[in-house]
C-alpha cells in the first residue's frame, strides 16, 4: 500500500524507539535484565497512538476523504503494534536464540486484514505459531494484548498454530473469511507464508470450494438483511450492515477474492469480471460509505453505525449539503446515500448471482457467449427457473423486450437470469421516449402493474435494473427520495411499491381479519387499474416544492392517457392523487360525529365508487408507512367515516354507521 511521504506525521517508529531509548530502567544496576517502568512505555505508546488519531482526524476534517482515514487508522495500529512487538521480545521477554516452536507471527484478520479501520473499529488478531503454543509464546501474545488492552483499544484475538488455523477453516466459514483477508504485522513472516500457501491449495483450490464460498456467503448475506428489516430504504439506516452499505461491498470482494486470486477491484476489470462502470460504482460506493462512517464515529464519539434522524442534519451540514429548492440539504444528503445504497445492491445482486451461475456446472455455452436453453417461454429461454435471452442483440432490435422479459417473468412465476440482468442494466439508454410512447410496452407495464401475480416483487425487479425509473421518468425523480420526517419509515419509491403490495395482499383476501372492510370493498370497485396507478402515482411529486398532491394530479393528466385509460378513468386517477390524504386528514383530524364533517367529506368525495377507491387507498397507503403505523383506533375512525359517508351518499339506504358494522 502507498504512503504519502508525510505519514510519520501519524506515527514515526524511530521517533517511538528513540523516546523508548531515554526511559529510565527499573531494577538493581548489576541485574542481568533491566527494562523500563510498564507505566511509563505504557504512558509513551499511549501518546503516540493519541497523536496518530488526532492527526488522522485533522486530515480527515479537512479532506472528509475516510478511504484514506480508514488506511492510515490501519497504518498507525501497524506501526505500533511492530513497535510493541520489537520493544517486547527485546527487553520484556528478551530471547536470544528462539527454539522453532517459540517463533510467532502476529496477523491482521477481517477489516484490519484489509487495511481497513475506523475510529472504534475492533482490531482482529492472529497470533501463528508452529504447532504448538510454547510457554514463551503464551508470555509475549498475554503481554502484547494486555498491554493493547491498557491501550484502550478493542481486540479481536486467537492463537493458533498453522494446522489448527486450517482444520477450523473448513468447517467455519467465518474463520475461512478472516484468513482470506490475512496479512502479515509482524513476527515471524515464514509462518504467515505458511499458513498462505496452505490456505491456498488446501481450501481455495479445493473441489467444490468457490460454489460452497459463495453459497455461504451469500446466505449469510440474506439473513444479515433480514435481520436488519431487508430494506436499503430504512430512513435510518445502518451504513455497515444494512441492505447496500459496506458489508454489501465486503461480501463482492469476498467473493472475488476468492474465486479469481484478486486484491483489488481494478483487478476484476482486467478479469472481465467487472466493467469499468462497475468498478467506479464500487470505488465511488465504498469512499462515500467509508466518509460517512468516519464521520459518523467522530460525531458521536463511538462505534456509531446508524444515520439516525438526530444526526442526519449534523452530517449533512458537515459535508456542505445546503438546502434547495424543494428539497433540504439533509433531504439531499439522505438521497444522495440511497441512490449508493441502491448501486451497491444493484452491483452485488447481479455480481454475486452471476458468479453463482458462471461456477455451477453443466453450463454449454455458446459462442457468443449466450447458454443453450432446451425450453423457451415466449420467446425467452428458460435456464431453470429463470428467464434468459437468444441473442446479446436482441434488445437492440426490440427494445420492446425490456419491459416484455419483466412481464412475462412474473406471469409465469420466474426469476430473470442474472447476466440477463446484467445486459438490461447495459442497454437502459434504449428505454428512451419512443419506447415510452409505445402503446405495446405500456400495456405490458399496466399488466405488471395490476397483475394479480406480485405486482411488488416485479415492480421492485424493474426498479432495481433501472427500468422503471426510466420507463416512467416521474418515479425515476423519487427513486431514493428521502421523506425527512418522524411519521415515515422509508424512501418514497419504496413506499410506494410497498404499497402496491399491501394493495395487492387486501386484493387476494390476505389481510382481510386486519382490514375486513377494505378487503370486502375492494371488490365492488368499477376499476382495479384506476387503484393501482392512483396509489402507483399517489406521492411521484413529492420533492418537487409545493403541494405534491396537486403536483401528483398533473403528473396522472399526462400519463394516464399514455397507457391508454379513457378520460374518466384519467379523471377519477387524477382526483385520486389530488385528494388521496382526504380520508385520513378527515378521519384523524376532524369530528366525525359531526354531521357537517360528514357533510363536507361527502360533497367533495361525491359518489360511493371514488369512496370506495379512496378507503382501500388510504388503507393501503397509511399501512405503507410504516410497521408500526397502522393500528385500531385508526381503522376504528376509517371504517365509521366510511359508514357514515356511504349512508349519506345512498341517501341512507345502506343503514347508519352502528348498525352497518
Amino acid at each position: 500500500m502507498e504512503r504519502p511521504a508525510d505519514q510519520r506525521a501519524i506515527v514515526n517508529r524511530r521517533a517511538i524507539a528513540a523516546r523508548l531509548a531515554t526511559l529510565p530502567l527499573e531494577g538493581p544496576s548489576d541485574a542481568p535484565a533491566r527494562a523500563p517502568a510498564r507505566s511509563d512505555v505504557l504512558a509513551l505508546f499511549r501518546a503516540a497512538l493519541d497523536e496518530g488519531r488526532a492527526e488522522i482526524r485533522r486530515r480527515f476534517e479537512a479532506t472528509r476523504d475516510g478511504r484514506m482515514a480508514a488506511e492510515e487508522m490501519s497504518f498507525l495500529v501497524d506501526q505500533l503494534l511492530r513497535s510493541l512487538h520489537e520493544f517486547a521480545i527485546a527487553t520484556a521477554y528478551p530471547n536470544a536464540n528462539p527454539s522453532t516452536g517459540e517463533r510467532v507471527a502476529i496477523v491482521a484478520t477481517g477489516g484490519y486484514g484489509r487495511g481497513e479501520l475506523a475510529p472504534f473499529s475492533d482490531i482482529d488478531l492472529l497470533f501463528v505459531t508452529p504447532y504448538k503454543r510454547a510457554p514463551y509464546v503464551e508470555q509475549l501474545v498475554e503481554y502484547l494484548l494486555y498491554f493493547l488492552w491498557d491501550l484502550g483499544l478493542k481486540v479481536g484475538q486467537a492463537t493458533r498454530s498453522v494446522d489448527e488455523s486450517i482444520r477450523q477453516t473448513t468447517s467455519d466459514m467465518t474463520i475461512r473469511t478472516g484468513l482470506l483477508e490475512a496479512r502479515f504485522v509482524a513476527g515471524e513472516q515464514s509462518l504467515y507464508l505458511d499458513l498462505r500457501r496452505r490456505f491456498r491449495k488446501e481450501i481455495q483450490e479445493a473441489p467444490g470450494s468457490g460454489l460452497a464460498f459463495v453459497e455461504a456467503k451469500l446466505s449469510e448475506r440474506n439473513r444479515r438483511h433480514k435481520r436488519l428489516g431487508d430494506s436499503r430504504y430504512a430512513l435510518e439506516p445502518n451504513i455497515k450492515d444494512g441492505k447496500g452499505g459496506l458489508r454489501d461491498l465486503h461480501t463482492l470482494f469476498w467473493i472475488a477474492k476468492y474465486l479469481y486470486r484478486v486484491r483489488s477491484v481494478d483487478a476484476l476489470v482486467g478479469r472481465k469480471v467487472l466493467t469499468e462502470d462497475e468498478a467506479a460504482t464500487f470505488r465511488k460506493a465504498d469512499a462515500f460509505l467509508w466518509s460517512l462512517r468516519f464521520a459518523l464515529h467522530y460525531l458521536t464519539d463511538r462505534a456509531e453505525e446508524r444515520l439516525t434522524f438526530d444526526l442526519q442534519p449534523r452530517l449533512a451540514e458537515q459535508f456542505a449539503y445546503t438546502d434547495h429548492a424543494g428539497a433540504r440539504g439533509v433531504e439531499r444528503l439522505m438521497r444522495h446515500y440511497f441512490l449508493i445504497a441502491k448501486g451497491v445492491g444493484d452491483l452485488t445482486r447481479i455480481f454475486c448471482a452471476t458468479l453463482e451461475a458462471q461456477h455451477s456446472k453443466g453450463r454449454v455455452q455458446r459462442a457468443s457467449g449466450v447458454p443453450f436453453f432446451k425450453k423457451e417461454v415466449e420467446g425467452f429461454p428458460v435456464d431453470g427457473d429463470r428467464l434468459s435471452i437468444a441473442e446479446r442483440d436482441a434488445f437492440m432490435r426490440d427494445p420492446v423486450a425490456l419491459i416484455r422479459l419483466f412481464e412475462t417473468a412474473q406471469r409465469h412465476g420466474l426469476d430473470i437470469h442474472p447476466a440477463t440482468l446484467r445486459l438490461v442494466t447495459r442497454h437502459l439508454r434504449l428505454v428512451d421516449q419512443g419506447l415510452r410512447d409505445n402503446p405495446e410496452a405500456n400495456r405490458l407495464f399496466l399488466d405488471i402493474l395490476t397483475s394479480p401475480h406480485a405486482p411488488e416483487a416485479a415492480l421492485r425487479r424493474m426498479s432495481e435494473a433501472g427500468v422503471l425509473g426510466r420507463f416512467i421518468p416521474d418515479f425515476g425523480r423519487v427513486v431514493a427520495q428521502m421523506q425527512y420526517d418522524m411519521y415515515h419509515s422509508y424512501t418514497v419509491d419504496e413506499h410506494t411499491l410497498m404499497a402496491i403490495g399491501i394493495l395487492h395482499r387486501i386484493e387476494q383476501g390476505e389481510l382481510k381479519d386486519e382490514v375486513p372492510i377494505a378487503s370486502d370493498v375492494i371488490h365492488k370497485v368499477l376499476s382495479r387499474r384506476v387503484l393501482y396507478v392512483a396509489l402507483f402515482l399517489h406521492d411521484i411529486a413529492k420533492g418537487r416544492g409545493g403541494d405534491h398532491s396537486e403536483l401528483g394530479a398533473d403528473i396522472a393528466h399526462g400519463l394516464c392517457p399514455r397507457l391508454g385509460f379513457e378520460d374518466w378513468e384519467t379523471e377519477t386517477v387524477a382526483w385520486l392523487v389530488r385528494y388521496h390524504l382526504l380520508m385520513s386528514n378527515t378521519a384523524f383530524k376532524r369530528d366525525i360525529d359531526d354531521p357537517q364533517t360528514i357533510e363536507a367529506f361527502a360533497s367533495e368525495v361525491q359518489s360511493l365508487e371514488r369512496l370506495r377507491l379512496l378507503l382501500v387507498l388510504t388503507v393501503a397507503d397509511i399501512r405503507a408507512v410504516g410497521p408500526r403505523i397502522w393500528n385500531g383506533w385508526k381503522a376504528q375512525l376509517l371504517r365509521d367515516l366510511y359508514y357514515r359517508t356511504e349512508n349519506y351518499l345512498s341517501g341512507g339506504l345502506s343503514g347508519d354507521a352502528t348498525s352497518a358494522r
